[in-house]
This record gives structure tokens, C-alpha cells and sequence, in this order.
């Protein structure tokens, strides 16, 4: 059985309200962990960078304004046209917009894998909780 999700998306890099270029981003979820999404840019030029942030946030973002911290996203356009993703960090801030329905579909993608809200269920938390202590348990901690 196939663990992660790989999609693409092409996303605009807002410079400002008469400039944008366009970017292709690669989406990718892992179900080891079921919690984040990777976004990673391919800059011209640069080496590709890479995001991780909360499945849920980028589901909540396509809907309605989300995100506190590095990573901020919210619906512009319309009714699931397009998203505003805001990213910060302490070279400054990235804008990037992208259509809502690509995203939506990799996020529905992701949601086969592992349902959103199902990422771990109690006898999970109980075997990796079993482990840990069993770990601390082997070195005298």
C-alpha cells in the first residue's frame, strides 16, 4: 500500500499587484506524518525550498483566513477560486497564490490515505507511548 501523496501545483510568487511569476510546487503528505503537508519551490535559479505546515491548516485556509506564526493563509477571489499562502521567515515574506481546486484535490487525496481527524487512534498513541517508554526504560533513564 502506497504511504504518501505526491502532486504538483503551479502557484504565482506575488511581487506585487502588476508582478507575479510563476513557480511549479511539489505537494507531498507522508502517513508517518499524518499531521504536516511539504511544499517545496523550485526558485530559477536556487535550489528548491521546502515548507512543512499543518494538513489542517491548508484545508481551513482554502475557506476561510487562517495561521498565526511563519504561515498564514486565506481565500481570495471568490468562493474556492484562489488561496493566498504567506509564508515568513527572517530573510522576509513569500506570497504565493494559487488556484483553490488543485489544492483541494490533493488535500482529498490525502484524506484517503489517512481521514482527516484519524491520524492516530488510541491503541497507535498507546504502542508508540509503550515504545518510548520501553526505549527509556533500556538505557536506565
Amino acid at each position: 500500500m502506497r504511504s504518501t501523496v505526491q502532486g504538483h501545483v503551479v502557484m504565482h510568487l506575488v511581487v506585487s499587484s502588476e508582478l507575479s511569476f510563476r513557480l511549479v510546487v511539489d505537494l507531498e503528505y507522508d502517513a508517518d506524518d499524518p499531521y504536516a503537508v511539504r511544499f517545496t519551490f523550485h526558485l530559477p535559479g536556487d535550489a528548491p525550498v521546502s515548507w512543512v505546515f499543518a494538513r489542517e491548516l491548508l484545508l481551513d485556509g482554502i475557506s476561510r483566513p487562517t495561521g498565526e506564526g511563519d504561515v498564514h493563509i486565506h481565500p481570495v477571489g471568490g468562493e474556492l477560486a484562489d488561496v493566498l499562502i504567506v509564508l515568513h521567515s527572517p530573510e522576509g515574506e513569500a506570497r504565493l497564490r494559487a488556484a483553490a481546486p488543485p489544492l483541494i484535490a490533493f488535500l482529498a487525496r490525502t484524506d484517503r490515505l489517512v481521514p482527516m481527524g484519524q491520524e492516530l487512534t488510541g491503541d497507535e498513541i498507546d504502542a508508540q507511548l509503550a515504545d518510548i517508554l520501553s526505549q527509556g526504560g533500556a538505557r536506565g533513564v
